[in-house]
């Protein structure tokens, strides 16, 4: 492997019973049960390991009332990796469910837009329907990292190290970043939550949790342009992702799976 491919695992940490029409905006006329599951990435060959995204905490998922599947901190020991040990962790946005780990990660660098931060710490918190995603607490650390000179600001595209690229999306938050990496497979595009779900993307639709919805959905466009096929597009919340693909290793199956081999259907 050269030192621009990587391997990618999708670490299950977290789950949430939800039904369909919770998940779209308009509802959804089937009404099922659609739950989500909940995500952080590692990115890694022999020369690096980026993680992208900390997940949230147990207490945090009590006062959400969400349920812990395994911690995060659990799932990147299982791949060998020490949270204090690791470089880089992307932060595609500052929600508490995809920054809410930060002191878990105490020597990283953490790469975020300047639209994300702008939004994080600017008069659209004033709002309780744009800030219900966030955690005072989280964006505090941010900032506290920022000072400690830990914070790696992006305006847009931006690569991060060889094969592994930052792109500026928004919609869903004004600062959503998705996150373009080579792998052996091709390039595969971690949308995180510029969608949720498989089916934002294949019928069009809008997560109703966002900031822009033209933006969110003229995102999806952007994800196609930058993978090599829509296969290789990557949703942020979808259970059939851990089903789909195959597991890091035994033992790990419906946990960690690999998102740079190939999918089973």
């Amino acid at each position: 492997m050269t030192d621009d491919c990587y391997e990618i695992r999708a670490i299950k940490y977290a789950w949430l019973m939800r039904r369909s029409p919770e998940n779209f905006i308009g509802g959804d006329a089937h009404d099922s049960e659609m739950p989500l599951n909940y995500y952080v990435w590692v990115i890694s060959n022999p020369a690096r390991r980026v993680v992208v995204d900390t997940g949230f905490t147990e207490s945090m998922a009590r006062k959400r009332d969400r349920q812990i599947f395994k911690p995060v901190a659990a799932g990147l020991q299982a791949l060998d990796i020490v949270p204090e040990r690791v470089d880089d962790v992307i932060i595609t946005h500052m929600h508490y469910d995809h920054a809410g780990n930060i002191p878990l990660f105490a020597n990283a660098r953490f790469h975020l837009q300047d639209s994300e931060m702008d939004f994080a710490t600017g008069r659209c918190m004033c709002h309780a329907v744009l800030r219900h995603g966030y955690e005072a607490d989280d964006v505090a650390n941010m900032v506290r990292c920022v000072f400690d000179q830990r914070v790696q600001f992006h305006d847009g595209a931006a690569e991060i190290a060889p094969g592994i690229e930052v792109h500026h999306v928004g919609g869903h938050t004004k600062g959503l970043q998705a996150v373009r990496v080579r792998t052996r497979r091709g390039w595969v595009v971690l949308a995180s939550d510029a969608s949720h779900f498989y089916a934002h993307m294949d019928q069009g639709r809008a997560f109703p949790i966002v900031y822009n919805v033209g933006d969110m959905l003229e995102g999806h466009k952007t994800l196609f342009r930058l993978a090599t096929s829509a296969r290789h597009v990557i949703p942020g919340h979808d259970p059939l992702v851990a089903s789909r693909y195959p597991a890091a290793g035994p033992g790990m199956e419906g946990w960690i799976v690999r998102l740079d081999a190939d999918p089973t259907d």
